[in-house]
């Protein structure tokens, strides 16, 4: 019998979902291991030699899910590439950040350190996570490497309300602009990235969606506490991108039953 596919993730992690609803739309069967909850499964991981999630395994090979084609080719199937320009997916970026910075106004101090269901990050740090897969784009494209490092960094102190919050945005939609300029509005071929070489387009668009997904987290987030989002999401910075179907996992709910 041929070894089964093992999936490693964690939850609210935008490709943990987009990989593992990308299996179950191709009829793949995996082992679902939420390393949150299953103690030595990164230690797993490490011995594999890979150290984030996500992650597809099988016996003792593996890939980083981080572009979706990886998992494709890994698990013999097609898919097709980047749908829209460098242009359009900077534009999505730059609405983006600005819906993050507004919603993050929308909430208190004390609802921002509020925390997701099965993971320890309050809803200030997905803010932040935001702005940060952004200019984690700009510092690669500028010539060095996307690291998994800006993923895991944390708020600073004193960022603890929104519009402190919204203004380390507007310096992060600032350079992504300027960046642009300097570019003249074009793209290197290839880019360096803690899960390879790879085409510099497709690393936008992943840096565009992956921020997208946390946004529409952020948004949901809003409508949980009864608060109308002030300019929800829409096909401006929603169309045309790769995103999971759902907005928080598969597996676990964004807000936990009441009783």
């Amino acid at each position: 019998m041929s070894e089964t596919y093992r999936v490693y993730w964690q939850p609210g992690c935008s490709s943990c979902l987009r990989t593992k609803e990308f299996l179950i739309d191709q009829g793949i069967h995996f082992e679902s291991i939420n390393v949150v909850e299953s103690p030595g499964a990164m230690s797993d991981l490490a011995a594999l030699g890979f150290r984030s999630v996500p992650v597809v395994a099988r016996g003792e090979l593996g890939t980083y899910c981080q572009d979706l084609r990886d998992v494709a080719d890994f698990v013999g199937v097609s898919l097709a590439g980047p749908q829209l320009t460098a242009e359009q997916y900077v534009e999505k970026c730059q609405r983006i950040i600005a819906a993050a910075q507004r919603f993050a106004c929308q909430l208190s101090g004390q609802q921002l350190r509020e925390h997701f269901p099965g993971r320890d990050r309050p809803y200030s740090d997905l803010v932040y996570h935001i702005f940060m897969v952004v200019q984690a784009f700009v510092a690669a494209a500028e010539g060095g490497t996307l690291e998994y490092e800006w993923f895991e960094r944390v708020t600073p102190e004193g960022l603890s309300d929104g519009p402190t919050l919204a203004h380390t945005g507007e310096q992060v939609k600032t350079g992504l602009q300027n960046w642009w300029r300097r570019m003249d509005r074009g793209l290197p071929a290839e880019m360096d990235t803690y899960y390879g070489r790879r085409d510099a387009l497709g690393v936008l668009e992943r840096t565009t969606w992956h921020a997208a997904h946390h946004c529409r987290q952020l948004q949901a987030v809003l409508e949980m506490h009864g608060v109308t989002p002030d300019g929800p999401l829409g096909d401006a910075e929603l169309a045309g991108l790769p995103l999971p179907e759902g907005v928080y996992d598969n597996e676990i709910r964004m807000q936990p039953d009441p009783n």
